[in-house]
């Protein structure tokens, strides 16, 4: 914000409460003088914004710091959700540059482009556990499988551990048999089952479950 358009933005925030305006010249000169140091990143049509949302919610008198404020917490979500830099989408860069400066240049820009709003952030979707995408079905149901239904259903009364642990990570869970047991009286190795006693338990011991658990998020 230009510190000229300063005293337009005071007048108008006055309008809905005059309680913002300073009436001695002197205090008004110091006033702008303020607001003009504190908003200088600001854009003028943001800061109005910030006192729209300001003063719908509040019946305070609004601080040249709530408009900062509101505003850094814009940019800082807007950049946090800018995950990459695409060159392909600046087709006016050289690869084959002797130097990178056009390329900085461009970074700069773009990242200036995207806190100040003149450019949505270039996020990157997450890798989400759910149901593929429509297209991705069609196409797996055309292939098909190459082990008929019957057979599959045949093998899963044969091979429950292979069945849940298949269950287990098409649902996103942790697979408590792809880490050591970490319990003294057990440490069962990967690929075998908890034991007590020398025997197989049927459930798992709950620090390997969290090991697990713990694994898997490491990975995620």
């Amino acid at each position: 914000m230009y510190p000229a358009q300063v005293p337009e933005l005071i007048a108008r925030i006055a309008l809905a409460d005059p309680r913002v305006r300073r009436e001695d010249p002197v205090e008004q000169t110091a006033q702008i003088d303020m607001w003009a140091g504190i908003l200088a990143d600001v854009p003028y049509d943001y800061a109005m914004q910030a006192a729209h949302a300001h003063y719908s919610k509040s019946t305070w008198p609004i601080l040249p710091a709530d408009i900062a404020n509101r505003w850094m917490t814009d940019v800082r979500d807007r950049l946090d959700r800018h995950a990459s830099f695409e060159p392909n989408h600046h087709p006016e860069l050289d690869p084959d540059a002797e130097t990178g400066d056009a390329f900085v240049a461009a970074l700069k820009a773009e990242r200036h482009a995207v806190a100040t709003g003149q450019q949505p952030p270039n996020e990157v979707r997450a890798i989400m556990a759910g149901p593929a995408d429509p297209a991705v079905q069609a196409r797996l149901d055309a292939e098909g499988t190459y082990m008929p239904p019957s057979v599959k259903e045949t093998l899963a009364a044969l091979r429950p551990e292979a069945v849940e642990r298949e269950r287990l990570i098409r649902s996103g869970l942790a697979d408590p048999r792809s880490v050591t047991c970490p319990w003294d009286a057990c440490r069962a190795p990967q690929g075998q089952r908890c034991r007590t006693n020398g025997r197989d338990r049927r459930e798992y011991h709950p620090a390997r479950i969290s090991a697990a658990t713990a694994a898997l998020q490491d990975v995620a």
